[in-house]
């Protein structure tokens, strides 16, 4: 499969928590169209890379490069600026709000002079082009309220929430976390879809099947450090479990 540049890239990262060493010589990319699976046991330092690419702390040496420029995050709003969008695993929605109303939460499309009513029709327009072309069929009411809707739909809604500011890349923190196996299989269609549109992805997973399955390439931390890089073709289950268990080395 060819894919594009790359869009984002981790240039030997560090990061230190006092005497802990979170992240040692961090090299990781994402390349336009391509999905990476992130992948490690608990405390090997994936949530702490994620918030690095995401702002939300900086790291203690290394670069950041965003379309092959080196770029400084000061904040989460700074990422969000240069085209990179991330969905937690709580997902951030607001229950008591509709679809719509989720989507466009903080950037409400107003009809262009002060104090003006919000352009609703502009807005639901835009969404239901974005879930027809995201082929997410399973949500026919954008203006029912997003607490009622299955954990695979309020997953799907971050997803295209995500998209509304045209993201270079998308960072999805365990997505599959706590859902059933139909809505599970359609968040992983939908997270290849996204890299159909040209974007990069780094999906962090503990289910190694469903990393097996969605993925181009699988990047293994152990300790804080990238212990492997897998292209996904060419790999097993048990490749993947010996890297992050540290029971056979790939370096």
């Amino acid at each position: 499969m060819t894919f594009g540049k790359k869009v984002l890239e981790l240039d030997t990262i560090d990061k230190t928590f006092g005497a802990v060493n979170a992240l040692s010589g961090i090299q990781l990319s994402i390349r336009a169209g391509e999905v990476v699976a992130l992948v490690g046991d608990n405390g090997a330092g994936k949530s702490t890379l994620v918030k690095i690419a995401a702002g939300v702390i900086p790291p203690d040496q290394g670069s950041i490069l965003f379309n092959d420029e080196a770029v400084i995050f000061r904040g989460p709003m700074d990422a969000t600026k240069a085209g990179i969008a991330v969905i937690y695993q709580d997902l951030a929605l607001c229950d008591n709000l509709s679809v719509v109303s989720n989507l466009f939460l903080g950037r409400e499309i107003v009809n262009g002079i002060p104090l003006a009513p919000l352009n609703e029709e502009q807005m639901e327009a835009k969404v239901l082009d974005l879930l027809q072309e995201l082929n997410v069929g399973q949500i026919r009411d954008i203006d029912i309220k997003v607490g009622n809707l299955s954990g695979g739909q309020r997953q799907t809604i971050a997803i295209a929430r995500s998209l509304i500011g045209e993201p270079k890349v998308v960072l999805l923190d365990e997505p599959t976390a706590a859902l059933g196996v139909a809505q599970k299989v359609e968040v992983l269609k939908l997270i290849r879809r996204l890299a159909d549109r040209g974007i990069g992805v780094l999906v962090i997973s503990h289910n190694i099947s469903e990393v097996l399955e969605v993925s181009d390439r699988v990047v293994v931390l152990r300790l804080g450090k990238v212990v492997a890089n897998f292209e996904t073709k060419d790999i097993t289950s048990d490749d993947v479990v010996s890297a992050i268990t540290g029971s056979k080395s790939f370096n």
